[in-house]
């Protein structure tokens, strides 16, 4: 356990503790608000909120624990490798691969192939999710970005939260949609009666936004883009069911017949950030991947 102490200089003053603790420690703001929830963090001797304000000369301890090593089993898989550079990696992920080990699901994720591929990732995350700076869902196909080093996760995952890093998901939902775009905001929270879903709550939950725009429609679904602006579990999906729109083939938040056990037709085809090494902001764009394209297929002639 590493104990650090820093005392406020008057550049930081009025400045948030959990984003001012983040540049003074290096640590990802998300990551020094998860140790305010845990006490890890004091303000002159006291616990503080993570909305707390600094003023100068406040001395703030932090009780940090380094990253244990990785001890996950390398497993060597045929990776979709968009981009890979010495900073960092972005991957196709396919439909059915779990990101990274949890209940269920600890062997061959996509943690287990990159720790094959890359020899080393970001500890930040822990032994569990090396590199890990956000995720997809199991069967959700599309784009994500992997840090290998600590410097490169922090800078991705501050761009995460602070909405400059821009996500664009294709999603085949059912009905017809009556506009042609809008902003879905409502936030998102553990579901109450059954602990393995999310939903729209205002109990315990957290800002979501999910911004969509209608690419395609059919007589009786719809393809839009959806632009997140939050990375809350489950967002678009959770979104989609809450204007009356699920996302076709998702067996979790969808009540409509299932084309087959093989998950919700939603993928991430759209990914930008700003590199953390070179300051270049990078785009990175996959194409739909087949299934949905054959669900299009099947429904062309019956669009407007």
């Amino acid at each position: 356990m590493q104990i650090n102490k820093y005392i406020v200089t008057s550049e930081y003053e009025g400045m948030r503790i959990d984003a001012c603790l983040s540049i003074i420690s290096g640590l990802s703001r998300s990551n020094i608000q998860r140790l305010i929830d845990e006490k890890s963090v004091l303000l002159n001797g006291e616990v503080p909120k993570a909305k707390f304000k600094v003023v100068e000369n406040d001395e703030i301890t932090l009780y940090y624990e380094e990253p244990k090593e990785v001890t996950l089993k390398p497993v060597k898989m045929d990776l979709d490798i968009v981009y890979e550079d010495q900073d960092l990696i972005v991957i196709n992920k396919p439909k059915g691969l779990v990101v990274h080990p949890a209940v269920g699901n600890y062997e061959n994720t996509l943690v287990h192939g990159l720790l094959y591929h890359c020899k080393d990732l970001s500890g930040i995350n822990g032994e569990m999710r090396p590199g890990i700076v956000h995720r997809i869902d199991k069967d959700t196909s599309g784009l994500l970005v992997c840090a290998k080093n600590n410097n490169a996760h922090i800078s991705l995952s501050s761009q995460l939260q602070d909405k400059t890093c821009f996500r664009k998901y294709y999603a085949i939902c059912h009905g017809v949609f009556e506009h042609d775009e809008g902003t879905i905001d409502a936030p998102i929270g553990r579901d109450e009666k059954d602990r393995q879903k999310m939903s729209v709550t205002l109990k315990n939950s957290k800002e979501a936004i999910t911004h969509f725009k209608v690419l395609k429609r059919f007589d009786d679904s719809t393809l839009v883009e959806c632009e997140l602006k939050t990375g809350r579990t489950h967002q678009i999906r959770v979104h989609m069911k809450f204007i009356n729109h699920p996302v076709v083939n998702d067996a979790k938040y969808s009540n409509k017949k299932l084309i087959d056990e093989s998950g919700q037709y939603l993928h991430a085809y759209y990914l930008s950030f700003i590199h953390p090494s070179t300051k270049k902001r990078m785009e990175f764009v996959t194409d739909m991947p087949s299934y949905m394209k054959d669900y299009i297929k099947m429904k062309e002639g019956n669009y407007e």
